[in-house]
């Protein structure tokens, strides 16, 4: 029977920490978005590592059913932004949407590496070294979520969600 001992033994490191990550968002190469990067990093106040699916596919054989693997399929990403005073990042996120689409006149990059970039998702310790990375490949924004104004909230700074779709990604130490 297992004790706290082997258990402590087990949790390397006291556990990973779901508060200390770090997202770097990257800026489409065709479109001036005027996002900085580096704010971002502190402003991102929610994330999540990606998920994926190997989806299966199910042969019937002689009244039996053989499920084989698939194809691989990946889940749309959403980060909570911190809204500061300036709307840095909304201003950032509104014009990217813009530039693939735009408001006026529906118009926009036709070219799909003018519209998407790359995004990093680091797990840090304590110390803020990295424990593993995540970059999803060729995100673009496909909701840039409402923020909610209420005359009862006294003491809450603004967020909003954005919905990001990328192709794939790659993972340190896979």
């Amino acid at each position: 029977m297992a004790n706290i001992d082997q258990f402590k033994a087990i949790l390397s490191g006291g556990g990973a920490r779901a508060n200390q990550f770090r997202i770097t968002l990257g800026s489409p190469g065709a479109i001036n978005t005027g996002l900085d990067s580096f704010r971002g990093s502190f402003l991102v106040k929610t994330a999540s590592m990606p998920g994926q699916t190997i989806t299966d596919i199910p042969v019937n054989y002689r009244g039996r059913i053989l499920y084989i693997a698939g194809d691989r399929t990946f889940e749309t990403w959403t980060t909570t932004i911190l809204n500061d005073t300036d709307f840095g990042l909304r201003n950032a996120m509104e014009r990217w949407m813009s530039g693939i689409n735009d408001l006026e006149t529906s118009r926009g990059q036709t070219n799909i590496s003018g519209y998407v970039a790359d995004m990093v998702i680091e797990q840090l310790d304590r110390d803020n070294n990295v424990l593993k990375s995540y970059i999803l490949k060729d995100c673009w924004p496909t909701s840039v979520g409402s923020i909610e104004l209420n005359y009862d909230t006294v003491s809450d700074i603004e967020t909003f969600d954005v919905t990001w779709r990328y192709t794939s990604f790659s993972a340190s130490s896979v």
